[in-house]
């Protein structure tokens, strides 16, 4: 694939066209989840979006262009929910608690699913070649669970006998699962039940005795 078709970001973008090209991404990345790629039109961005065929080439010259953006965009968005203060770099059980917790009671999350892993089960059955940005932001969430817990296990607050990229990879894959369960049952239980199975399983490595059991609220 010709390096033109990935994603590209102009440089220096004025305020007005860093919103133009966040505003279409934003409509591109409802259009994708409700319609699928394939179905998913120039014309219909454009009405969506409110911006003329011009500046949709300007910014996205080909559809691979456009796809690869909206998936940094979704990833963007995600990774930076998760890498902020909320959660405390997840150096904690309170935290995966605090983070079970949030999304339990989000209350569209058992319509919604995964903004990123909806985005990703649409677009993982088209031919464009954008496996490698897809694989790439599942890494770098997973990755944020690895490195809390292998901070925690540098700190003694979980056995060494604990492998942190297998529970960052269970956590993870509850999660996602769980989403999916819910979105299908319009119930938040099975999303409820898959974190704390997972939750729970991390407590075994647990050595600090101060620690209350977890319980996703």
């Amino acid at each position: 694939m010709e390096a033109t078709t990935r994603a590209r970001v102009p440089h220096k973008l004025t305020d007005k066209g860093q919103a133009t090209r966040t505003r279409i991404l934003e409509h591109a990345a409802e259009l994708i989840y409700t319609k699928g790629v394939h179905a998913t039109n120039n014309e219909q961005l454009r009405r969506a979006a409110g911006v003329s065929g011009s500046q949709l080439n300007h910014y996205f010259p080909t559809k691979e262009s456009l796809v690869l953006a909206v998936i940094a965009w979704q990833a963007d968005r995600v990774l930076a929910f998760h890498r902020g203060e909320r959660f405390a770099c997840f150096d904690n059980l309170d935290a995966f608690r605090a983070w079970a917790d949030f999304y339990v009671g989000y209350e569209r999350a058992y319509q919604e699913g995964c903004s990123l892993g909806s985005l990703a089960s649409e677009i993982i059955k088209t031919d464009l070649d954008v496996h490698d940005e897809l694989a790439s932001a599942f890494d770098q969430w997973r990755d944020i669970f690895r490195d809390g817990l292998q901070h925690m296990q540098r700190l003694g607050r979980i056995s060494t006998d604990a492998d942190p990229t297998q529970l960052a990879n269970l956590l993870l894959s509850a999660f996602q699962g769980g989403s999916l369960l819910a979105q299908v049952a319009r119930d938040i239980t099975p999303l409820k039940d898959a974190l704390q199975a997972a939750i729970d399983y991390v407590q075994t490595f647990v050595r600090s005795p101060e620690v209350d059991v977890l319980q996703v609220r």
